[in-house]
């Protein structure tokens, strides 16, 4: 996959965004503490604590999402469900992500558990004003995969978001809120997955991931 250099910046761009307000924090933390004194290091503490705990969490997530680590096959489904979760841990958005669900038909294929990670970050770009994340099964005969049900207020597809994702939008016009849409689509696109928009009632957004059926993989669905 070819990366024009505008998408490197604005990725770039995206990442710095989401870590510049935990790292700033934690500087402001020791700056209180050098300003006040003592009277204030338990308060301080805290804030460097729990920012730098938001920091990390985010840079695992990005780690999956955008480095290397995501593409490999041995990547394991239950390591990235509790990065994910430690991801969406505070805040305004729930995740909703079954131990049981083990996703092996999906997870064997190398880069589905990148393309999902990516899903869910573009999923938390439409749930702006907050709102529940599902993952489930994908249950019907001669599919492998797996769905996001995303719901909140006006959890719905942008037409830019949608035309982003499947590739349409020409780079020069990809957008700081655009470009999660247009990685997840590329991802998916590389690693021969599918992702499918659905909006099944208003305030409900379903994102279908799903991998190419192989001769191998019809036998096994008999």
């Amino acid at each position: 996959m070819q990366i024009d250099l505008r998408v490197l910046e604005l990725l770039s761009s995206k990442i710095c965004h989401d870590l510049i307000s935990p790292v700033s924090a934690i500087n402001n933390g020791v700056e209180l503490i050098e300003d006040i004194g003592e009277t204030v290091v338990d308060e301080a503490m805290k804030l460097i604590a729990d920012s730098a705990s938001v920091s990390s969490r985010r840079l695992k997530l990005f780690r999956i999402a955008y480095g290397r680590a995501g593409s490999e096959e041995s990547l394991p489904v239950r390591d990235v469900r509790l990065v994910a979760e430690q991801y969406f841990e505070t805040g305004k958005i729930k995740l909703d992500w079954p131990e049981a669900l083990s996703l092996e038909e999906v997870s064997s294929r190398r880069g589905a558990l990148k393309t999902l990670i990516n899903m869910l970050l573009l999923a938390e770009e439409v749930l702006a004003y907050g709102g529940a994340i599902a993952l489930r099964r994908i249950e019907a005969d001669g599919t492998l995969g797996c769905r996001l049900e995303l719901v909140g207020k006006a959890a719905q597809l942008l037409p830019s978001f949608n035309e982003a994702l499947s590739g349409v939008t020409p780079v020069e016009e990809l957008t700081p809120r655009t470009i999660q849409s247009y990685m997840t689509g590329r991802f998916a696109s590389t690693f021969s997955l599918s992702i499918l928009p659905s909006s099944p009632c208003p305030d409900q957004l379903d994102l279908a991931l799903l991998a190419k059926v192989t001769e191998y993989d019809s036998e096994r669905l008999v």
